[in-house]
């Protein structure tokens, strides 16, 4: 994400960070839960993204509906969110919605231990109840802010080693009981990774049980497409799961409001808002 935990040169620093392959499971993770018993549509778009730190402003949001981008991310929360977010509110939402805006809610939660993202690290011994717990706040915060039940959460996991297999473990750990508690109180579950570590980990792991249904991964090859460089199993994020950041902190000017943003092809899931 744009330079909201990290500068730019850390960012490509550790998006580098070298991942060994684990053996690739066969099919991807189920996007809905038996645990809930009536699932509303999937919402989904498919176009141009973007996301920036801090949500931008009601008349910025305004400016910049011209119809370049479609979506745009915003940080519902985390112990780990970078940025303060006054303009994020019910009301900014249900107000961007109504220009026509599709929003992407994405939290911040715990990160590697083994990783330079953030803070607030995830502990092999607690990685399954702070899941849980972080899970429960992230559902909190998006139905605080009038994203409803059947929207997805993407979780934001910043990149690591993936070769040291105890931090690995512990990060699987968190992220299924994220999602599980994610998927029982109806919400859909995202992912947010770099392909050379975090998304690679999910998408290569042998077990697929309570793993997100929905990839969004970094790949900064400035590809605006979700399939033509998509790295793993073609079989894998299929059905409109997948969503691509492939630029990132590009200062653009519409409207006369100046935002430097990250860009992203989606066709993925969205929030459900109105």
């Amino acid at each position: 994400m744009s330079s909201h935990r990290q500068s730019k040169k850390r960012r490509y620093v550790t998006w580098g960070v070298a991942g060994a392959a684990v053996v690739a499971g066969a099919g991807i993770a189920a996007q809905t839960s038996m645990a809930a018993t009536t699932w509303p549509a999937q919402k989904t778009f498919t176009g141009r993204a973007f996301d920036t730190c801090a949500a931008p402003s009601l008349a910025a949001m305004k400016a910049w509906n011209t119809g370049f981008y479609g979506a745009a991310a915003v940080y519902i929360g985390g112990k780990n969110r970078g940025c303060a977010q006054p303009n994020l509110t019910a009301s900014w939402v249900k107000s961007v919605s109504a220009v026509g805006w599709k929003l992407v809610p994405l939290y911040v939660g715990s990160q590697p231990s083994c990783g330079s993202g953030g803070s607030v690290k995830i502990s092999a011994a607690t990685a399954a109840s702070v899941g849980k717990s972080e899970a429960d706040d992230a559902v909190s915060k998006a139905a605080a802010l009038g994203m409803k039940a059947g929207s997805p959460i993407y979780l934001d996991m910043e990149a690591y080693d993936t070769t040291n297999t105890s931090c690995n473990n512990a990060v699987l750990t968190y992220v299924r009981a994220f999602d599980k508690e994610l998927r029982a109180k109806t919400y859909r579950a995202g992912f947010y990774g770099f392909t050379s570590s975090s998304a690679k980990a999910i998408a290569n792991a042998t077990d697929k049980t309570d793993l997100p249904g929905n990839l969004w991964y970094a790949l900064w090859d400035k590809q605006n497409t979700t399939t033509a460089d998509w790295p793993f199993g073609s079989t894998q994020f299929t059905g409109h799961s997948r969503a691509h950041q492939y630029m990132v902190n590009s200062k653009e000017t519409r409207g006369g409001y100046t935002i430097t943003v990250d860009r992203d092809a989606w066709d993925a899931p969205v929030a459900i808002t109105g």
